[in-house]
C-alpha cells in the first residue's frame, strides 16, 4: 500500500543526443599552469628537530600564560566573594546596634 511505484527501465525517457553544428565556436584553448620559481623547502633531520622543539616550547610558553590567565581570574573571583561576604557581616552588624 505504502511501496513506492517504479516504472519499469526501458519506459525512462532518454535526453537528445546535442548536435554539434558549424556555426558555434570553437572551444579556447586553455593556457599551460605557470611554473613557481621559488625554491622547495627541504628540512633536514637536524632543522625539522629544531622545529619540533619550537614548536613544542610554543606550546609550553601559550600554556602557561593561560593557565596563569585563569588563576588570576580564579583568585579575583574569591577575593570579592570574600569582600562581599565580610561587607555583609559588617552592615548586618551596624543594624543590630
Amino acid at each position: 500500500m505504502l511501496t513506492p511505484k517504479y516504472p519499469p527501465a526501458d519506459t525512462a525517457p532518454t535526453a537528445p543526443a546535442l548536435a554539434r553544428t558549424s556555426d558555434t565556436a570553437p572551444p579556447a584553448p586553455v593556457a599551460p599552469a605557470p611554473v613557481s620559481n621559488r625554491p622547495t623547502v627541504q628540512l633536514t633531520p637536524g632543522s625539522a628537530l629544531a622545529l619540533a622543539a619550537g614548536g613544542g616550547a610554543v606550546v609550553l610558553v601559550v600554556g602557561a600564560v593561560l593557565v596563569s590567565m585563569l588563576l588570576a581570574v580564579a583568585i579575583t573571583g574569591v577575593s570579592v566573594a570574600v569582600v562581599a561576604v565580610v561587607l555583609r557581616l559588617l552592615i548586618k552588624d551596624l543594624h543590630k546596634h
